[in-house]
């Protein structure tokens, strides 16, 4: 859109940002006041839905609660870790994440992977340890507060929104949908809109049938076939409890030939999508977002390898909209609680016990090129960022297969029921042995439709059932580098 077509936004949006900038530094100053004795760090776990973040939080919660042994964790390996429980945490606001039901979910007869992310939920762990600092170290054990706050990726592509008037969203949207990549799916919401006379009189019937349609084609966007990512509005995949609300009503609409009328159904939606800032967008920001310290984006990378380049570069969008919205770069204590920041983002390409580990080099390369331009966005800013390739609960083990006279590493689990591969159709009881296939050397070639594109084979595999045992009887999640993941985020906190 050339930049004299460009609608200017209303000048009543303007007090609505100072308050929320108000809102977010006291937030701020009352979290500095109640962590005046015990210092407090607020970590967000996100992704875009099936990433694995209530796996992690999870198995974070987990580990550190049951005294495992983690080889990467500094503090643990060096015996300064006393301990962790979890306490109460004083937003009353805000959902507990249900740690429990989840590591029920996971030990249960048989064991299930826990319900998704659908909304916002935090929990507080408290931290005893012995500083290694002397002088810190002559004042007895630290506590530290350890919030971690679980919400969708799929919210934060909202927050670029904010910036946007409803034409400018609308022509994004619907020049996004256009696209060959997403005929199949757009199909029968464009169908709906070319029969929709969007300046004729607002109809609620109207508003919920275009709503409905459009929401259909993100959903099936977002399905493995596709794994399409940068599909805002977030809410519109993931309502947690606005579902069917007003705002919520509304679809993007072509330009109209003169001005709308006030009572016209264009109207009505534009109305609607001005809400959907407000009510919606606006508050995660100020009174979640913009107060956390430090960041993991946990990314499903070998999902999009499996639907192929276009899903791929999808993805690379969707990580550099999300880490735009980053309130990024280094605080000292004095400013911190006037104007909080992220000084560390951890990038987890989750679901690396999908691959063999002499493919893991190759999935933390992939996961750097997906991030580059996020990263260094956020080195500028002067965030420290680091990648990973982790499985925060490792589900296979690993193997070697004959095939005719070659030798292949593979991975040994059993599949979810209904996962498919070839002409075969899993029951979810049978083990197999998986070569899941050669990720490419250069990262490029992701991106590119061509012969030479690898073919990959990756399968969802139930949680594993044979664990080992804790000293004192807890239940073993094995993982890969979840260690390394923790030691990052919290590490130097400890010290």
């Amino acid at each position: 859109m050339t930049l004299r077509n460009r609608r200017p936004r209303p000048l009543s949006n303007l007090p609505t940002i100072f308050v929320d900038e108000v809102g977010i530094t006291l937030g701020n100053i009352a979290d500095a006041a109640s962590g005046a004795i015990t210092p407090t760090l607020r970590i967000g776990v996100t992704g875009l839905s099936r990433a694995g973040k209530t796996i992690f939080i999870t198995a974070l919660i987990h580990n550190l609660l049951s005294g495992a042994t983690l080889p990467g964790f500094q503090a643990m390996t060096q015996g300064r870790l006393i301990g962790a429980q979890l306490t109460e945490h004083p937003d009353n606001a805000t959902p507990r994440f249900a740690y429990e039901n989840h590591l029920a979910a996971l030990l249960g007869t048989p064991p299930t992977w826990p319900e998704s992310t659908r909304r916002i939920s935090q929990v507080r762990l408290t931290l005893r340890y012995q500083s290694d600092r002397w002088l810190k170290n002559r004042m007895g054990l630290s506590t530290l507060n350890l919030d971690i706050v679980d919400y969708p990726g799929e919210w934060l592509l909202d927050l670029p929104l904010l910036s946007k008037s409803f034409r400018q969203w609308s022509d994004e949207a619907l020049d996004l949908a256009q696209r060959p990549n997403r005929e199949e799916e757009a199909t029968p919401f464009l169908e709906a809109l070319k029969a929709t006379d969007t300046m004729a009189q607002a109809d609620e019937t109207a508003a919920e049938t275009l709503a409905l349609a459009f929401t259909q084609y993100l959903r099936a966007s977002k399905q493995d076939a596709r794994a399409l990512s940068t599909l805002p509005p977030g809410r519109f995949l993931m309502p947690g409890d606005l579902e069917g609300s007003p705002a919520l009503t509304f679809a993007p609409l072509p330009k109209p030939s003169h001005a709308p009328r006030s009572n016209s159904l264009y109207a009505m939606l534009e109305r609607r999508f001005e809400a959907y800032k407000t009510v919606v967008i606006r508050p995660f920001f100020r009174d979640h977002f913009a107060r956390l310290d430090r960041q993991i984006v946990l990314v499903d990378a070998l999902r999009a390898l499996n639907a192929g380049p276009e899903a791929v570069s999808d993805l690379e969008n969707a990580l550099t909209s999300v880490l735009a919205c980053y309130r990024q770069g280094r605080v000292n204590p004095i400013s911190r609680i006037l104007n909080r920041r992220i000084d560390k983002i951890l990038f987890a390409a989750t679901k690396a016990d999908l691959l063999h580990h002499t493919s893991h080099a190759k999935l933390e390369a992939i996961l750097n090129r997906l991030v580059m331009n996020a990263t260094r966005r956020a080195r500028f800013a002067g965030a420290q960022t680091q990648s990973l390739a982790i499985a925060a609960i490792r589900a296979t083990r690993e193997g070697r297969i004959k095939d005719n006279g070659d030798t292949l590493d593979t991975i040994i689990g059993t599949p979810e029921q209904g996962q498919v591969l070839g002409d075969t159709t899993y029951d979810g009881e049978t083990e197999i042995a998986l070569f899941p296939g050669d990720l490419p050397d250069s990262p490029e070639s992701l991106f590119k439709t061509d012969e030479s594109t690898p073919e990959l084979n990756f399968l969802r595999f139930l949680p594993p059932t044979d664990l080992q045992r804790s000293e004192t009887g807890e239940p073993i999640f094995p993982n890969i580098r979840l260690d390394r993941a923790i030691d990052y985020l919290i590490g130097d906190k400890l010290q």
